[in-house]
């Protein structure tokens, strides 16, 4: 069996596995990815407008890193359980993921002005968008363009590193944040080509497969989102005084 339960050797007509993913996939990718941003702003303004919750998020150093260990633990969970876990658990991890970032990303609502921050969602959501297309429509394999770009993800969560613990040079940052939104940039387009792929693949009958697909796909384009907009926020936005 391969990945999300299609039989080796069984073939859907290509034509009606492509027509299959342009039609319901890739729409269930982007409405699931638009969901967990939803979930995530709605976290984000409950924790600014919610004392209690605010002071425990932020006042408890142990509960903050507890919530970001939590978040990379259902982001491995998820990618790397994928073929064991139902539809309904991969539902239920990516939106618990979802919300727990929110608690933690409310956090930029403290240090940016609030036009600084539309600001870069509608510059990254722009991004974003021309991106996905181009690599949804492209006949261009970026298979080589995704490895160069995830090595070069970990060169700069390595050179950040050591920017804020040893250094904490301000040119070094702004030169980490450009890559990081020339990384994200191609991973987006990668990432796209990468989950229309898996939808041509995925046994379309099994709801199932489809379901935990859909999931997966959202989770990786949630994230290029989100770093893409982080990292647009950290070059141009405006600090709050």
């Amino acid at each position: 069996m391969s990945q999300f339960g299609r039989p080796e050797g069984v073939q859907r007509p290509q034509s009606q596995a492509i027509e299959y993913v342009n039609t319901v996939f890739i729409r269930g990718v982007f409405l699931w990815m638009t969901l967990g941003l939803v979930f995530t702003a709605a976290a984000a303004y409950m924790t600014l407008n919610n004392r209690a919750l605010s002071e425990l998020v932020f006042g408890n150093q142990i509960m903050f890193w507890g919530l970001i260990i939590a978040q990379f633990g259902l982001v491995m969970a998820i990618s790397g359980a994928i073929n064991r876990l139902s539809g309904a658990t991969a539902v239920a991890l990516f939106l618990l993921y979802s919300g727990l970032n929110g608690l933690t990303l409310s956090m930029i609502a403290v240090i940016y002005t609030g036009e600084s921050i539309a600001q870069a969602f509608v510059s990254a959501a722009a991004t974003f968008g021309v991106m996905s297309v181009y690599g949804y429509v492209t006949k261009k394999d970026l298979t080589s363009i995704g490895s160069m770009a995830f090595m070069a993800l970990i060169g700069i969560i390595i050179a950040s590193l050591i920017n804020v613990f040893f250094f904490s040079n301000a040119i070094a940052s702004l030169v980490i944040n450009i890559l990081g939104v020339l990384i994200f940039v191609a991973l987006t387009a990668y990432d796209v080509q990468k989950i229309r792929q898996m939808g041509e693949a995925l046994n379309h009958n099994d709801a199932n497969a489809v379901q935990k697909g859909m999931i997966l796909g959202a989770l990786t384009l949630y994230l290029d989102f989100i770093n893409l907009f982080l990292f647009l926020l950290r070059i141009f936005g405006d600090r709050r005084s």
